[in-house]
């Protein structure tokens, strides 16, 4: 059976991956676990470490083989190899599908959106199906990772509208189903992307609601301190 993915973003702390990685390897060790370790190491660079994990394994069950080809995906990926990222990439979303792991299979198309440029849309669009169709509240969630760097891909190619658009619905989708930290950075990015379409009273405002919440955000000062200057 698949740990509970529940169980797994208990340990997690993206912002701590040296953290994280002690905490996986002092839960046990079951073959998902390490999978785990490898990414935390491969959050540190250490690319060859988190590798050398993944090939140790030894286990044929489907979440477990996702997740191994998840993380030689990422580690690939992260050392700037996208293109021999995308088949490992591919393949877990197929054998995810295959098994009904919803979480892994929406995990593994956002992963295609980020390595695979050229059809980076169109696995977004893929993504926001497949996480709108699960019954899984968890996967859900995945809702506002994919709307959100859906955004950020419009904002950079300068479609500034269609970004905002993907920006609330990113706080939409965080409202129902996300975190405290993805309703703070969903409305982030909304201001974000008021202040560069010339909206600055909206933005500000908003990000003085924000400043209020967290006085210490480093990207809400660093976008006040822009606002001044506008």
């Amino acid at each position: 059976m698949a740990i509970d993915q529940a169980f797994l973003d208990e340990l997690w702390d993206f912002s701590d991956p040296e953290a994280s990685e002690a905490r996986f390897r002092a839960a046990g060790d079951d073959p998902e676990l390490q999978t785990q370790v490898a990414r935390a190491l491969g959050l540190q660079r250490r690319f060859d470490e988190g590798e050398r994990i993944l090939e140790a394994i030894r286990d044929a069950a489907p979440a477990t083989r996702v997740r191994i080809l998840l993380e030689h995906g990422r580690l690939l990926n992260s050392c700037g190899d996208a293109t021999a990222a995308i088949p490992l990439f591919e393949e877990a979303a197929r054998l995810a599908s295959t098994a009904a792991l919803d979480f892994l299979e929406i995990d593994a198309v956002h992963m295609l959106a980020i390595a695979d440029a050229e059809r980076s849309s169109q696995h977004f669009g893929h993504g926001m199906q497949l996480a709108q169709a699960t019954a899984d509240p968890r996967s859900k969630r995945w809702l506002v990772s994919l709307h959100n760097n859906f955004g950020w891909l419009q904002f950079d190619d300068g479609q500034l509208e269609l970004a905002l658009q993907q920006f609330h619905e990113a706080f939409a989708a965080a409202i129902a189903y996300g975190t405290e930290d993805q309703r703070f950075y969903s409305r982030w990015a909304i201001a974000r992307c008021q202040r560069e379409l010339g909206q600055e009273v909206a933005a500000e405002t908003l990000q003085r609601e924000l400043l209020a919440e967290r006085p210490d955000d480093a990207d809400v000062l660093e976008e006040l301190r822009s606002l001044r200057q506008s």
